[in-house]
């Protein structure tokens, strides 16, 4: 019986200083946080190791993440995935939709927005200027040298193979005219002004001829078959591309001298003044001028755009990373912490595995005392 009890005493005993020296080997890696002295000598094993080597625990923090957990692949599997392309261009497409291409907001606002104003009186008065610069060196041009240096040699062509159907025009409005009763009244008024003109012959021609009326008709007839005649359509046609000839090379300033270019000019700059209206086109939204922008941008531009971006990230993503120093950040991060968080941390993730340690000591330290109870009763029966 004696034997028994201090079988089971040395177990106890046993259990007692390996449960406390698994749990006071545990508390050592953090306790205390702070060396401690007795006088200037510093009591052994203090502080505790992680305390003690928290420079290395938090390079080699640092290094963990950097390596293993933060790295360009981990990025590249869960960010740079075409789902999550897939994603951000269906989101840059609704914002570029919401806020840009179907937005309020009118062409004043966005150049508002951009700082820019009195843009419309400046855009006019650059246009209108650039059109006043133009009007003068037309002018220039135009009345500058004679019609056949001014004019294009294409007209001038044009304008020559052009005379026989004008020389037709003339005669056929002739022949239409002097047919006409407006014709015969003319060719009346001529006799009768020609006849009262010449007096005493007059009257002779008169009465040679009978009333003016039959005269009329004679010359009435007279001038058509003139109208008619083969060689009167050569006249015509040779006396019209004479004169066209000379007017080739005449001056056109000369020609021009009386033409009134200021009023030309005014009437011009004034109309392309109304007609440009920059105030009233920029009050209009970009929908306004674009209502298709919506479809196509997201046929030609977001998916271009995102897929670019993505390109970009995948290829300076390391390079990047290499530039935040994460090893830098995790290693300041941990030497910032207290010990007692870096305690609680600890412990948070491996509370239960250090009571088992703790519990594995008293058990290992009851066995070895239950096995030193056996020796010492064997040792006795020696």
């Amino acid at each position: 019986m004696d034997f028994i009890w201090t079988l089971a005493f040395m177990a106890f005993i046993g259990a007692l200083i390996g449960g406390f020296t698994n749990h006071l080997a545990i508390k050592m890696l953090f306790r205390p946080h702070e060396a401690k002295y007795i006088g200037s000598w510093r009591v052994p094993f203090t502080p505790g190791l992680i305390p003690k080597r928290r420079d290395e625990l938090a390079v080699q923090f640092g290094r963990t993440v950097t390596n293993y957990l933060l790295t360009p692949e981990t990025f590249k599997r869960k960010l740079l995935t075409p789902e999550v392309e897939a994603k951000a261009e269906t989101f840059l497409q609704e914002k570029l939709d919401e806020h840009i291409l179907r937005s309020d907001k009118t062409l004043n606002d966005w150049l508002a927005v951009a700082g820019a104003t009195g843009v419309a009186d400046k855009v006019e008065l650059q246009v209108l200027g650039v059109l006043d610069d133009q009007l003068d060196r037309l002018r220039i041009k135009v009345t500058t040298g004679t019609v056949d240096e001014v004019l294009p040699e294409k007209w001038r062509a044009e304008a020559a193979e052009r005379i026989p159907q004008i020389t037709g025009y003339i005669l056929s409005q002739s022949e239409n005219y002097f047919e006409s009763e407006e014709g015969r009244a003319m060719f009346r008024k001529l006799i009768d002004d020609f006849l009262a003109s010449k007096g005493t012959l007059g009257s002779m021609v008169n009465m040679l001829f009978g009333e003016s009326e039959s005269l009329v008709s004679k010359v009435q007839r007279e001038a058509l078959k003139f109208i008619g005649a083969p060689g009167t359509y050569d006249l015509v046609n040779t006396i019209i591309l004479n004169e066209w000839e000379k007017l080739q090379k005449r001056p056109v300033n000369e020609l021009l001298s009386e033409f009134d270019w200021d009023g030309l000019f005014h009437s011009v700059r004034s109309y392309a003044k109304r007609e440009i209206a920059i105030e009233s086109r920029l009050d209009k939204t970009l929908f306004d001028y674009w209502p298709d922008g919506v479809n196509w941008t997201a046929v030609n531009v977001t998916p271009a755009l995102t897929s670019f971006a993505f390109q970009q990230a995948e290829v300076q993503l390391e390079k990047s990373l290499q530039k935040l120093k994460i090893g830098d950040m995790v290693k300041e991060q941990v030497d910032s912490f207290p010990v007692s968080v870096l305690e609680d941390l600890v412990l948070g993730i491996s509370k239960r595995e250090f009571k088992m340690i703790t519990v594995l000591g008293a058990v290992l330290g009851g066995v070895i005392g239950v096995v030193q109870g056996l020796i010492v009763f064997a040792t006795n029966l020696s």
